[in-house]
């Protein structure tokens, strides 16, 4: 009986040593190999970015939201590139206008690095000769769009690097293409393709030149400066101009001015504010928006609706003491 309580005694030590001597050995074993190389073909982060994130897709169109159309060019993405990030600039841009375009698409890219993927479809020539195109900046972003002037206030600012007309039908839909769904047969697809890293020069012929829009800019004379209209700031109502703060200040205006100006040759005057709370509740005011560009508000309340003022339209601001003689 002792001789027994002995060896099992004995036995329970053993293992107890063994128990602790276990993970010693595995680490010793472990450091007996070298490291497992790298995965071939991980994908190489951005340039200039800190991780290997794949980069943003930033979606813009005219579709609006009472329909499915932007819903369908997602779901094409996301088909392509399930782990895709898409940002929206915005589906509300006036129907066919592809300057208002023109200048979300600039404004916004400006704010993004290098390596983001826009896609922009504002195409009233949807299903004709116009080309859809990839173009890269000399920033490095990349646009998928329709080759009708909605880049040139991105390439004005920041150069063009190359452009490519998407002919190569790998790069759209595999299904039949529809003459008037560009944005889900073509750009959608081209736009995930390219943010899962797939090489643009291979998309189809390179475009040597092209389409420019001629964007609306006030002229300054001796008189003063002639503007347009350009768009409205919804929800607010306020009205956006082509008149730059420099030319307002090249007239010799500052804030608290009061500003005698014509808007569609309807003589008015307005205080010029810093911000809206320079003036009361529910009155108007001139102010430079946070884009730069002259603007016209109403304190709290909507400029378009309550003066029934819609672009486009025309506004010539005289030098300051100069009388008011139109464009």
């Amino acid at each position: 009986m002792i001789r027994r309580l002995r060896k099992e005694k004995n036995l329970l030590a053993t293992k107890s040593w063994m128990f602790l001597l276990a993970p010693l050995c595995i680490f010793c074993a472990a450091c007996s190999h070298p490291p497992a190389p790298k995965t071939a073909g991980t994908q190489a982060p951005i340039s200039g970015a800190a991780s290997t994130q794949r980069p943003t897709l930033v979606f813009m169109t005219d579709f609006g939201t009472a329909n499915d159309a932007v819903a369908l060019c997602k779901a094409v993405m996301l088909g392509i590139g399930p782990d895709i990030r898409i940002m929206d600039i915005t589906h509300q841009v006036t129907p066919f206008s592809i300057e208002e375009g023109s200048r979300f698409l600039a404004a916004v890219s400006e704010y993004y690095p290098a390596g983001t993927v826009f896609v922009a479809v504002i195409d009233p020539g949807v299903g004709t000769s116009r080309k859809a195109v990839i173009v890269k900046s000399k920033k490095g972003q990349y646009f998928v769009l329709p080759d009708n002037g909605l880049i040139t206030p991105v390439i004005d600012r920041d150069g063009l690097d190359h452009a490519y007309e998407i002919t190569n039908t790998n790069w759209m839909i595999q299904a039949a293409i529809s003459s008037t769904f560009h944005g889900r047969d073509i750009f959608s697809p081209a736009g995930a393709h390219l943010v899962m890293g797939w090489d643009y020069t291979l998309a189809g012929p390179e475009v040597a030149q092209l389409v420019r829009m001629t964007p609306k800019t006030a002229t300054v004379t001796d008189k003063g400066v002639a503007g347009d209209v350009i768009g409205l700031d919804d929800p607010f109502g306020s009205l956006i101009t082509d008149i730059t703060a420099d030319e307002i200040k090249q007239l010799g205006y500052n804030f608290g001015d009061k500003i005698s100006f014509q808007l569609d040759k309807k003589p008015l005057m307005l205080p010029f504010g810093r911000t809206f709370m320079d003036v009361a509740v529910g009155e108007p005011l001139l102010y430079i928006n946070s884009r730069g560009r002259l603007g016209i508000a109403v304190n709290q309340g909507d400029y378009s609706k309550k003066f029934k003022v819609t672009p486009p339209g025309e506004i010539f601001i005289p030098r300051k003491g100069a009388p008011i003689k139109g464009r």
